[in-house]
């Protein structure tokens, strides 16, 4: 059934609308704003941090889509799910998490990019030391990159082993932990070569203290009054980015786990695959990084194909759960290795 778009009107409550109804509103109709949401005590957290380093450069915030840092811009974008609660169960309700939900995340994020914004600020990047350590800052943007996620060059700070993506992210994400007045960076990465990495980005700050940015335009991009599509339209091109290229399975890896039906199994095994599925999910994400959106397809690809082999739970519920949960980390693992997984930008 198609999203009927709602009527242009701000002073409506959509906060208690069901959710069919929501997804129907454009975003640019929510009237959002940063002032008096969860996000600004956060925003004043991450200023704090940066006048305890004695850095006078504050970077401006806005409302959009996403996370992102424009080129040229030294302010950065928040996602317009974090601006209200019921905008953050609805995100939940479609992606199975959000993406700076929870208070450490969301500080890990504003690092993050504010370390993109401090870049921009002072043009750190057509310094000849900062390509030696990075790279080429030019580089391509790839639309999906292959993680080492035992590679110990690299710093980690967000999931996926954002670092690794580009020289830009590598920063950015160097910096945050750098900025991360808890992250005891000098002790945890110590003898990793990524050390070098952070001592650099150490010497730079300070070299930058009380130092006014070159750059201080409050410019904005793609802003929330903005963004015509409804939520609905959102969420659809979202859940088709996110779902692409997940990892598969065999039939050999379910009748590992699973009996047929005629070798005495009784419970269904799509039916305990899906109680188990909050638990299973959590787990894999924790040791993979992969999204929670993506794990649930293959989840959902599995039920689907215990259904049509029939297969059901045998003697060995005991050991299901942990068996489970290493066969689909197992899977995200090795595609991670062998180069048929890519996370994407």
């Amino acid at each position: 059934m198609a999203i009927k778009k709602q009527k242009s009107v701000k002073s409506a409550n959509w906060s208690r609308l069901s959710t069919e109804k929501l997804l129907g509103w454009r975003i640019c109709d929510l009237g959002l704003s940063l002032k008096n949401s969860p996000v600004e005590p956060l925003i004043e957290r991450l200023y704090s941090e940066l006048d305890k380093k004695q850095l006078t450069f504050r970077p401006h915030f806005w409302i959009s889509d996403e996370w992102f840092c424009p080129d040229g811009i030294p302010g950065v974008s928040i996602p317009f799910f974090l601006i209200h609660p019921r905008l953050r169960r609805l995100e939940l309700e479609n992606m199975l998490e959000v993406e700076g939900g929870d208070r450490r995340w969301l500080m890990m994020l504003l690092r993050h990019e504010s370390g993109h914004a401090l870049l921009n600020a002072y043009n750190l990047d057509k310094q000849n030391e900062w390509r030696k350590i990075f790279g080429n800052p030019n580089a391509r943007y790839p639309e999906t990159y292959l993680p080492r996620p035992y590679s110990k060059r690299f710093v980690v700070n967000l999931p996926n082993w954002y670092a690794q993506a580009h020289p830009h992210e590598d920063w950015a994400e160097t910096f945050a932990v750098w900025l991360n007045p808890h992250s005891d960076w000098k002790k945890r990465y110590a003898k990793w070569p990524a050390f070098k990495k952070l001592q650099y980005v150490d010497d730079l700050m300070r070299g930058l203290k009380n130092r006014k940015p070159k750059l201080r335009n409050k410019r904005t991009d793609y802003p929330v009054e903005k963004i015509r599509m409804t939520l609905g339209e959102y969420y659809q091109e979202k859940r088709d980015r996110y779902g692409i290229d997940h990892p598969e399975f065999f039939d050999i890896d379910l009748r590992k786990l699973f009996i047929r039906k005629e070798e005495g199994g009784h419970e269904k095994a799509s039916r305990y695959i899906r109680g188990a599925k909050k638990e299973i999910m959590d787990v894999v994400e924790r040791w993979t990084g992969e999204y929670k959106y993506r794990i649930n397809e293959v989840l959902n690809d599995m039920i689907k194909r215990c259904n049509e082999l029939d297969l059901r739970v045998g003697d060995n519920k005991e050991h299901l759960m942990p068996e489970l949960t290493a066969c689909l980390t197992m899977l995200v693992m090795n595609k991670l290795h062998s180069g048929g997984f890519h996370i994407s930008l």
